[in-house]
């Protein structure tokens, strides 16, 4: 193969190249090399191949974003923040009761199968999850097992445990290790005997990222993980402050779907769920949520510790959240209770002898569904008051009676006692 001299040595025979590429995704194809050389008495054109080396990193970092780029409207109107479902649904009480949330971390989210707990390819998930299940009735608290992602030379390697609220870490648990870990931590509530706990500091973020389970964690998850990454080094809280994706935590329709364990305003660590998160709300978490304590409560979904019912109550009550806690705070008292003017409240009538028809309504615009529940429950209400009032008015009857009966013996006695006296005086 002859190959030209980059430095045309001679003016009679300079070099001329044309290359045409054309790139295309990832790869690229040559079209033509032609070479000309010149004399003074002739001219000859030859075509020679040539070996082309793979295109440089960056070009096929730049080619890869591009298709990317020209999926993401498609993806994100489907699957990402642009759905139609978002914000269609109710958030408060979609979470689950629990007392302890364990996490295993464990490969990456691209590795993870759909059922990542239950899989045979992933025996450590697998028999974590089996153990938990087996010991349900001796864990005196209940606790929920997720599955983050676990990377050598990272805070969090695979084989590695984290426990909230206790905010411990134990280091590479393997397969052999859970029935023991199990029956000491989580069912004894003691160290575990084969290994040290380290304590956890800061605050834990964790997004689901679990697309093999549901592409809309799939597509929002990722996004979300580094614009808090982003957010959070901005201002400087890269070692307070740490992100991790996570398996499904329930709720694929919720997604962006997040919790946070941080500690509150009063310093006890505090688990709280979000959905319907977009990378505009990662801000406001961060400055709202975490470093002020303040719960988001337009996505606000639930908390550890808070039953799903208890968490639809704790909405219809005031929230510290800048406009909406001031105008709580304005609201008058009536029996020593709050009462809300929230779009969510509770109606309430009082009854007699402390007997409450209290019963949560949820009052949105345009659902006759709602209304017609509003109207049944006032309706209640009104029937529960009048027995009430009957009940009282009855009671009091009965008491007046009792007081006359007395009063008609004592008379009678009197009588009686003042006719044997005459008698023995006559």
């Amino acid at each position: 193969m002859r190959i030209a001299h980059p430095y045309p040595y001679r003016r009679h025979r300079p070099l001329s190249s044309l290359i045409i590429l054309i790139v295309t995704q990832r790869n690229f194809s040559l079209i033509s090399l032609s070479t000309s050389t010149s004399t003074s008495t002739s001219s000859t054109s030859t075509r020679r191949p040539l070996l082309l080396l793979p295109p440089p990193r960056s070009l096929r970092t730049l080619t890869m974003a591009s298709d990317d780029l020209s999926t993401l409207p498609a993806e994100d109107e489907k699957y990402g923040f642009q759905r139609s479902e978002m914000y269609e649904t109710k958030l408060a009480g979609t979470v689950d009761a629990y007392d302890r949330h364990v996490f295993l971390c464990y490969k990456t989210p691209e590795a993870w199968p759909s059922r990542v707990e239950g899989s045979e390819s992933d025996p450590l998930p697998k028999f974590f999850a089996s153990a938990l299940k087996a010991r349900k009735n001796d864990i005196a608290v209940k606790t929920k097992l997720t599955v983050c992602e676990g990377r050598e030379g990272t805070e969090f390697s695979d084989g590695d445990v984290l426990i909230f609220p206790e905010m411990i870490k134990y280091r590479g648990l393997k397969e052999s290790d859970v029935d023991s870990f199990v029956n000491d931590v989580l069912v004894n509530n003691k160290p575990w005997a084969s290994g040290v706990h380290e304590a956890l500091t800061g605050s834990h973020v964790f997004v689901c990222a679990h697309g093999s389970r549901d592409r809309r964690c799939g597509v929002c998850g990722p996004v979300l993980i580094d614009k808090f990454r982003e957010e959070a080094e901005l201002r400087g809280l890269t070692n307070q402050v740490f992100v991790s994706p996570c398996s499904h935590i329930g709720g694929h329709k919720y997604a962006g779907n997040l919790i946070i364990y941080s500690p509150g305003s009063d310093g006890i660590l505090t688990g709280h769920w979000y959905g319907y998160v977009t990378p505009d709300d990662v801000p406001e978490l961060l400055d709202q949520h975490i470093g002020k304590g303040e719960i988001i409560e337009r996505l606000w979904r639930g908390q550890m510790g808070v039953s799903s019912e208890e968490g639809e109550k704790i909405n219809d009550q005031k929230l510290p959240n800048g406009e909406d806690n001031k105008k709580s705070e304005e609201k008058p008292q009536e029996n020593g209770n709050q009462i809300q003017n929230n779009e969510n409240f509770s109606g309430c009538c009082q009854g007699a002898n402390g007997f409450t028809c209290c019963k949560d309504v949820s009052l949105e615009q345009n659902s006759g569904s709602e209304e017609k529940k509003l109207k049944e429950t006032t309706e209640a209400c009104g029937k529960k008051d009048a027995l009430g009032r009957l009940s009282s008015l009855i009671g009091k009857w009965e008491q007046s009676d009792v007081l006359a009966a007395a009063a008609v013996v004592g008379a009678v006695a009197t009588v009686a006692v003042a006719y044997s006296l005459y008698r023995r005086s006559g």
